[in-house]
């Protein structure tokens, strides 16, 4: 069953609900008991947990796709961890797993909702990101909502972030003609062209982000990938060609807004030039999974597929990986370590 366990773990609640920004005062990091485990559950001693820009939505109290979070209650999200005490068959005090109860150290895991991981195909860390919900989100935003074809142009915002960056390589080995990035530093705009292979890319700070995409795609883009919402979304729909698709993935550019922030004006362009905008939700595509674990492991194994991790060592330093997420501080995926 288990071994000696802890007395307790520190986990973050959120404490009120952001307005604008969030606040180190609307976050409490507390100490939780820790007792064995029921039937059907694990407890796990998280390694790694995730810091997602789609948490700052459910820390507000509107309806949405999915559950916000509970004042004074512990935080969700992506983990990965050991077991250390098992009730549950096909677990076994040892073992590596996936599950979705992170921002605390020890998590009581309802053993359906746990995955089994292999370290040794992957880092641990790389299954919370370019093997997790992030690579899977870039693989069904691109292949599937998007439908990529050979030949086609792509433009990425937040193209140096976890899911962006993978748009952009799995667009060129699968063939785009031209795949463009935007970043939110001259560096990660290094980092695209250099090491993740992007044809073009540019900084959205140096100038208006339509002429900056006019001039890096001349004869317009097929695909656009949108992770900022605004003037990115504006600008996509300005440059799209005749029958071009856009997978609206996230709009980070609009999360901590405290007023209605205004739509693209260029919006009657959709009808002339028979655009489809669609919006996806990764859940809607587990059925992907199979394949794209197949598909990205090999790529990665054989080094054409690269990846960034911006890694906050310590559970105490948890909000402040979140917000450094939110002001674009990362490059790649970041993760919180507890190992």
């Amino acid at each position: 069953m288990s071994a000696a366990l802890p007395a307790s773990s520190r986990e973050w609640h959120l404490v009120a609900r952001p307005h604008g920004w969030p606040k180190a005062e609307d976050f409490a990091l507390r100490e939780a008991a820790v007792a064995a485990p029921a039937e059907g559950r694990i407890l796990v001693r998280n390694k790694y947990f995730s810091v997602d820009p789609y948490m700052r939505g459910r820390m507000n109290d509107v309806k949405s796709y999915t559950p916000p979070f509970k004042l004074d209650h512990p935080m969700d999200g992506g983990a990965v961890g050991e077991v250390i005490a098992s009730n549950a068959e096909g677990f076994a005090v040892g073992d590596h797993v996936l599950h979705g109860l992170g921002w605390r150290e020890i998590a009581d895991v309802p053993a359906k909702h746990a995955v089994k991981v292999d370290p040794g195909l992957a880092p641990l860390s790389a299954y919370l990101g370019v093997l997790g919900m992030t690579g899977l989100t870039a693989y069904a935003g691109l292949f599937d909502v998007a439908s990529f074809k050979e030949g086609d142009a792509v433009f990425v915002s937040g193209a140096a972030g976890a899911v962006g960056s993978q748009v952009g390589q799995l667009a060129r080995l699968r063939g785009a003609s031209r795949v463009i990035g935007s970043a939110g530093s001259d560096e990660k705009v290094k980092l695209l062209i250099e090491e993740y292979g992007f044809d073009a890319a540019f900084n959205y700070k140096n100038g208006p982000v339509r002429d900056q995409l006019r001039e890096a795609a001349p004869d317009g883009i097929d695909v656009y990938f949108d992770n900022v919402g605004g003037d990115h979304l504006e600008a996509a729909i300005g440059a799209l060609n005749v029958h071009g698709r856009a997978t609206i993935c996230g709009m980070i550019a609009q999360y901590n807004a405290t007023e209605p922030t205004p739509g693209p004006r260029n919006m009657a362009l959709i009808i002339g030039k028979r655009l489809r905008l669609q919006g996806m939700l990764v859940g809607d595509h587990a059925d992907l999974q199979p394949k794209f674990v197949e598909e990205v492991a090999g790529w990665l194994a054989s080094g054409e597929l690269k990846y960034r991790e911006t890694t906050v060592e310590g559970i105490e330093n948890g909000y402040d990986a979140f917000v450094g997420l939110l002001r674009g501080e990362n490059t790649g995926k970041m993760i919180v370590s507890l190992a």
